[in-house]
């Protein structure tokens, strides 16, 4: 694996989350994202993020692990900037999908970048259902990479999904 990172020290308590630099790289958001594509079988989901500019480019590579996992050709909808409530709203009216939110925050000197996830029922990912698979399948470098071109999935602008709120 390219870059590691300490994956029990990142990918804990519901969340993914590092300093960054230094503990978490962009990278981590593509990874993270393939990953949970395949450990839900997702063909669709809703992602947001907070509109911090350190959380630009997980939120980019954290879209494209997922349309590129596997054979699984996932639909993101990219809600663009959205809170949690707005998130978990989405994913109720895209027909109850998992979901992602990544934020950063700033604190004591250095920013804190957080990939949260959410099953289809809109409840935040835990340990025993799916958070420790993703761990280890990111810590032995089985992170799955598409099978081709026509197995890719796609980014669809769902902004209006959370303007209405």
């Amino acid at each position: 694996m390219l870059n590691p990172i300490d994956t029990d020290a990142v990918i804990r308590d519901g969340r993914v989350a590092g300093a960054f630099p230094g503990e978490i790289h962009e990278s981590v958001a593509w990874w993270v994202a393939a990953c949970f594509v395949v450990v839900c079988r997702a063909r669709q989901m809703a992602v947001a993020h907070d509109s911090h500019p350190a959380t630009d480019e997980f939120y980019q590579r954290f879209c494209q692990g997922a349309i590129n996992a596997e054979h699984f050709g996932c639909q993101v909808s990219n809600l663009g900037t959205a809170d949690e409530v707005q998130l978990l709203h989405a994913m109720k009216e895209l027909g109850g999908v998992p979901g992602a939110l990544l934020t950063t925050t700033d604190g004591g000197g250095r920013q804190t970048v957080t990939i949260r996830l959410y099953d289809a029922a809109c409840r935040p990912v835990t340990e025993d259902t799916c958070l420790a698979r993703l761990r280890e399948m990111i810590a032995s470098d089985r992170v799955p990479i598409p099978v081709n071109g026509q197995a890719k999935g796609r980014i669809t602008e769902r902004r209006d999904l959370v303007e209405t709120l």
